[in-house]
């Protein structure tokens, strides 16, 4: 009996190897400094309402327990989120940024490709930020298109919203609210539409974020942060 176990599953790990090469496009995936934890917000921001099979999503559901999780393990120093998003769930999406900004470890964000709509409060809310050169970000007002909201979409609500997204923004960036409103409302920059793209080093020459740079910045950016945090303590 066990002798045709093993002939029909001679590695029981075998599974396991199936989904790493299905999943990641490889067999496993080297961890070799356990102290980051790497947080990926890619397609659009998922939240009360599920988005068709076809669509790239990020489950806000998977994101929480993963903030709390870097939160309470020890062995966790720092976060490091890296983004290419095109938006999405507007409460969801500022619900994540506000939880990574009340961590009380060092974050690090990362924009490759794009960081739009909602997914600009959520690259500003970490300690330090980065940009590839040419990834964009897209500015615009909240609006039925685009961004995915699933309570009552009445005018108060939305302008209630979108005063909290300047807010923050502009409490967590090196923009004024007044800035930033101005590049939501300017007019000509997409077609059909109102709002501001920048790309890589327009967005930081108006101070929404901090540095273009790439992976090799951003991690060395976070140990140099991780390192103070644990001088601080000591």
């Amino acid at each position: 009996m066990d002798f045709k176990q093993n002939q029909q599953n001679p590695n029981p790990h075998q599974g396991d190897t199936r989904v790493n090469i299905q999943q990641l496009g490889q067999l496993n995936i080297p961890v070799v400094d356990n102290s980051i934890h790497v947080m990926t917000i890619i397609g659009q921001v998922e939240g009360h309402t599920v988005l068709p099979p076809q669509n790239k999503t990020t489950k806000y559901e998977h994101i929480i327990p993963q903030l709390v999780a870097v939160e309470q393990n020890p062995n966790v120093k720092g976060l490091l989120v890296i983004l290419n998003t095109v938006g999405g769930d507007v409460e969801a999406g500022l619900a994540i940024a506000e939880m990574i900004k009340s961590l009380t470890k060092p974050t690090v964000s990362l924009v490759l490709g794009g960081g739009h709509s909602i997914g600009v409060p959520i690259a500003v809310s970490t300690n330090y930020s980065f940009i590839a050169e040419t990834a964009t970000m897209t500015i615009h007002p909240v609006r039925l298109t685009g961004l995915v909201i699933s309570v009552p979409q009445t005018y108060e609500y939305l302008d209630k919203m979108q005063d909290r997204i300047v807010r923050f923004v502009a409490e967590n960036s090196n923009m004024t609210a007044e800035k930033f409103k101005e590049l939501m409302f300017r007019t000509g920059e997409l077609a059909r539409d109102i709002g501001t793209v920048l790309v890589g080093k327009d967005a930081v020459k108006h101070g929404l974020i901090d540095e273009v740079g790439g992976l090799g910045n951003s991690v060395n950016k976070l140990k140099e942060l991780i390192e103070k945090a644990e001088n601080h303590l000591h």
